[in-house]
């Protein structure tokens, strides 16, 4: 794409397509450091550039760069992204769409968020059939992608072990979300992909102050709840922000296990995205 070499894990600042760090961005090395930096961000493009630093969890550091050093036989002439995998699309969207964890030979390999693995086939596939994507494959960072009103977020940035995130690592990570929650004041609707995710948006949405129906709605295909956002900035006249209703929905995961035993079909996909 470059037509220049790259180290694997990719260095920040060293010309990497839609790498968002540059030299001066800075890493946590901590949770605490993570609810700092996150708290701080002042753009969803800030939020972007602080995870792609992200070194808080050691466990999941270890895995992503070794992956991004041994890779996969298929991909040995690659460089390997191998670090945190910031969140993709608009940076005002409507919609957004909450994943799990970047693949270790996907998102960890491209640096973006569902791109370059059977998975990302689907649902770009999927957004664009909708009209929400430019093209519909998403291959590898800089090859003409883009998301027009949407945006991927994920409670996990870095590739897990096994694609299992400890509970732990999955608290580290969640300043991030929170943060992305808040900035999205756009946001109407959200497609929330697998049982993992349905549960960690519940539990960002009350963190940040939304509320949340009781009792919570059950994950399941085509589920529906909504969230109520308090004061989102928009003026009622008295200088105070009324609130908004964000629509939730669910669709089973787009992994390969789900896409080929057809628990999750093209048109059950996209019979969810009408919904949003």
């Amino acid at each position: 794409m470059t037509g220049q070499p790259f180290a694997s894990p990719v260095p920040p600042g060293t010309g990497w397509p839609e790498d968002p760090a540059g030299l001066t961005t800075p890493a946590a090395t901590s949770p605490a450091q993570v609810r700092r930096l996150a708290g701080t961000a002042q753009s969803l493009a800030d939020v972007d550039a602080r995870v792609s630093m992200c070194r808080a969890c050691p466990r999941l550091v270890d895995w992503r760069e070794s992956v991004a050093v041994g890779k996969r036989k298929a991909f040995l002439g690659e460089p390997y992204w191998g670090r945190p995998v910031p969140s993709f699309g608009d940076e005002q969207p409507r919609v957004l769409v909450v994943g799990l964890a970047p693949a270790a030979h996907g998102g960890n390999r491209t640096g973006r968020m569902f791109t370059g693995d059977r998975s990302g086939d689907w649902i770009h596939a999927a957004l664009y059939r909708a009209g929400y994507a430019a093209r519909p494959t998403s291959v590898s960072a800089g090859d003409g992608q883009r998301l027009s009103g949407v945006r991927m977020v994920a409670p996990v940035h870095c590739a897990p072990p096994d694609n299992k995130p400890t509970p732990d690592e999955r608290a580290a990570c969640g300043p991030w979300l929170d943060r992305e929650l808040q900035l999205a004041d756009s946001v109407e609707s959200i497609l929330v992909l697998g049982g993992i995710g349905w549960q960690s948006l519940h539990a960002a949405a009350l963190r940040v102050g939304w509320s949340v129906p009781r009792p919570r709605a059950k994950f399941g295909h085509a589920a529906q709840t909504v969230f109520t956002v308090s004061g989102n900035g928009v003026s009622d006249g008295l200088g105070a922000g009324r609130p908004r209703e964000v629509r939730v929905v669910g669709c089973y995961h787009v992994s390969q296990q789900n896409t080929f035993t057809g628990r999750l079909t093209e048109q059950m996909l996209d019979e969810v995205i009408s919904l949003l």
